[in-house]
């Protein structure tokens, strides 16, 4: 629970220093531009890798909804079918981007893995952003006995020329893509569980 409860702590201490511009800049990343035409929108996703584990999920409707857009401050909902648990939090810490992944049950409570994620490894102008497990998640994988994850790397990649937005997991022996086209914005689906709206 401490690993827990720290995560959260130090993800609203950082959301609250995210919602600025990168230090002594006053400009928008080239990541946020490009995640603002996207804003209050939502978009259909498919599954483009093919490992087995991902099965459950090619069944069912894949919706992002880019729920909220702050300076510095950007979240995305993520539907799979009528699971409305999981939110993608981005937010610029200085001059890099943080991802974390906000789980809740259905009652609003956090899930037990909840806000790992990491810092990205890739300038903040940058339109492709990796973000390995940091130490907090690593440490939050071994209390809950998935190690394996230690080595995750999520990926995050805004493409507007192509119309694409992109999240992946990855690590050796297990690789997730999703791809959402965001030339054709679909309804906004219901709020995800926990939101305070």
């Amino acid at each position: 629970m401490l690993v827990r409860s720290t995560l959260f702590s130090s993800c609203l201490v950082l959301s609250a220093c995210a919602a600025q511009p990168a230090p002594g800049t006053g400009l928008v990343s080239g990541f946020e531009a490009a995640l603002q035409p996207l804003c209050g929108k939502a978009y259909e996703g498919r599954i483009t890798t093919t490992d087995a584990a991902d099965d459950d999920w090619r069944a069912e409707r894949i919706v992002m909804h880019v729920r909220t857009c702050d300076p510095g401050l950007v979240t995305v909902p993520l539907h799979v079918g009528d699971d409305r648990s999981r939110t993608w939090v981005l937010m610029q810490v200085g001059d890099r981007w943080e991802l974390r992944h906000d789980h809740r049950h259905e009652d609003g409570e956090p899930d037990v893995l909840t806000l790992y994620g990491g810092f990205a490894s890739t300038p903040a102008d940058a339109l492709i952003q990796d973000f390995p497990a940091d130490q907090a998640t690593k440490d939050l994988f071994d209390q809950e006995n998935i190690p394996v994850s230690k080595t995750n790397v999520w990926t995050v990649e805004v493409d507007p020329a192509a119309g694409l937005f992109t999240y992946q997991l990855a690590r050796p022996g297990r690789l997730l893509r999703v791809e959402f086209d965001t030339s054709d914005p679909v309804d906004v689906p219901p709020p995800p569980w926990g939101a305070a709206d």
